[in-house]
């Protein structure tokens, strides 16, 4: 636990909490139509598109996350330096990587923690490069759906501490942690998930020839990138904006591993022990140290080193998710989380 970290990273998020608690207490709650947590009539004033009529799941469930709509500002044209022509990122710093079509890209969480979305492509594929903080969730979605393409942006709400997308077009409302429309007229499909790797600069530029491109700031909206808004929340026990049941027997806020599909999890500390594990289908998850967190230390650069998991199948990346655990927990509540071995207590046996 890092007391002066933790006031750092959340003082913003705080004050921005206490005006608003202020405000109502002041003026009294403006919402017309209040669910839950969830004032119904302040969307429907935003979103005047959205059907919030059709909806998989309880609108109570969903909360304000405090900034508005767009206040998280997507990169909707982002901008990129050659691996050659770029420098200032530390190698051990996060990126999330990503191949298709012959072109190769790296989006270092420097840049996403403060922006969250970015619309791009890639070898001719339309994307969204999402990474929700909270969660410490990182997807990547193909953003064609039923022969359009999708430009998402943040509606400034949370559901289960997780980022809730809205897409232009439709002003559908989405899941990140799951790629799923939840409310509006595309409720219940699903993105595609991209291949990506969450992983270190340095294994990036290791891979990637000269002329890979990584993502720059594009000169609008610029932020303190390098720094960690949210210094030490991953060493708190409790996450911040949930209200939901964790898992047993391993902490909130540690990181696990899992699947499309999400059936089960494996704990990155299991992973840090075996560097290697084979599922029956042969997908194999390996893990090497050199990538630090983006969530301890008010520097990324100056953080403690959680390592790089890859997922293979016959050779070829495939889709996987490092996320927190309680996250992982909320949304599939009865997916298991294999642990390492407790130690036992007992002393070893004495050979007569």
């Amino acid at each position: 636990m890092k007391p002066a970290s933790i006031l750092y990273g959340f003082t913003l998020i705080v004050l921005l909490l206490q005006s608003q608690t202020a405000a109502a207490q002041l003026f009294g709650n403006s919402c017309v139509q209040q669910i839950g947590r969830f004032c119904l009539s302040d969307a429907i004033e935003e979103f005047p598109k959205t059907d919030f009529s059709k909806t998989t799941i309880d609108l109570g469930e969903i909360m304000s996350g405090g900034p508005p709509k767009d206040g998280i500002p997507p990169i909707d044209s982002p901008a990129f330096e050659t691996l050659e022509d770029i420098d200032g990122i530390d190698p051990r710093e996060p990126v999330v990587g990503l191949v298709h079509g012959g072109e190769w890209k790296a989006y270092p969480l420097r840049i996403l923690m403060w922006h969250e979305i970015v619309n791009d492509s890639i070898g001719g594929m339309p994307i969204s490069v999402t990474f929700c903080p909270l969660c410490n969730a990182v997807a990547v979605f193909d953003r064609r759906v039923e022969g359009q393409t999708l430009d998402f942006g943040t509606t400034g709400r949370l559901r289960k501490s997780d980022l809730v997308m809205w897409d232009r077009q439709t002003e559908s409302w989405w899941q990140q942690f799951t790629g799923e429309a939840i409310i509006g007229s595309l409720t219940g499909t699903k993105l595609t998930i991209v291949p990506s790797r969450l992983e270190s600069y340095a294994d990036f530029t290791e891979r990637a020839p000269q002329d890979a491109l990584v993502l720059i700031p594009n000169g609008r909206h610029i932020r303190n990138y390098g720094g960690n808004p949210y210094a030490g929340y991953d060493s708190l026990e409790q996450p911040f904006l949930y209200e939901g049941e964790v898992p047993e027997g391993i902490n909130a806020l540690a990181r696990v591993v899992s699947l499309t599909g999400k059936k089960q999890a494996w704990s990155l500390e299991l992973l840090q022990e075996q560097e290697r594990v084979e599922t029956p289908d042969g997908t194999v998850l390996s893990w090497r140290p050199g990538q630090v967190s983006a969530l301890d230390a008010p520097m990324i650069a100056e953080s403690k080193d959680v390592g790089s998991v890859i997922a293979t199948r016959d050779g070829k990346d495939v889709p996987y998710f490092v996320d927190f655990a309680f996250a992982f927990h909320a949304f599939h509540p009865g997916a298991p989380i294999h642990l390492p071995e407790p130690i036992s207590d007992q002393p070893d046996p004495i050979s007569e």
